[in-house]
């Protein structure tokens, strides 16, 4: 049986305040969104550890983020690059746009928004490739100390 993640209820907490009131670009696009309007399940303000992310697409492991113009300052583009950069490392996708783009190109943002999700869904379920044949693993190399205490 698979493990649930638990999330801290403070967080948990804090996610379902964040879901209403919804910035005006956030709530462009949850429009564009809901329902499975793209074919793909999204949910909104979801929480990934000790992280809430606008949007989510589970099956794609993608995290869509919306930024406005605080995101521009020296220290927040700082702190977004390392958010990024650790949730990557779990094995998501993050994907950002601002507040004008939702606002001026919802269309664009949409088209490669489907791009995205499309591209890691295949991504994720085309099995990697061994790379030795049959699957093999490789053999170790012996410690020349481990090797020599072996003859004694």
């Amino acid at each position: 049986m698979e493990s649930r993640h638990r999330i801290h209820p403070v967080i948990l907490a804090r996610a379902r305040e964040l879901r209403q009131p919804q910035t005006p670009a956030e709530a462009t696009l949850w429009r564009c969104l809901r329902n499975r309007k793209l074919k793909y399940k999204f949910r909104r303000q979801h929480p990934i550890y000790r992280f809430i992310v606008d949007f989510y697409c589970a099956e794609a492991k993608l995290l869509i983020e919306i930024d406005g113009d605080s995101h521009l300052e020296k220290e927040q583009i700082e702190y977004d690059k390392a958010r990024t950069e650790y949730l990557e490392n779990l094995g998501y996708k993050v994907i950002r746009f601002t507040n004008n783009d939702v606002r001026y190109t919802i269309n664009a943002v949409v088209d490669e928004l489907i791009k995205v999700v499309e591209k890691r869904i295949e991504e994720l379920n085309t099995p990697h490739p061994s790379p030795l044949p049959n699957g093999e693993r490789e053999l170790e190399q012996p410690n020349e100390h481990h090797t020599q205490d072996q003859r004694n």
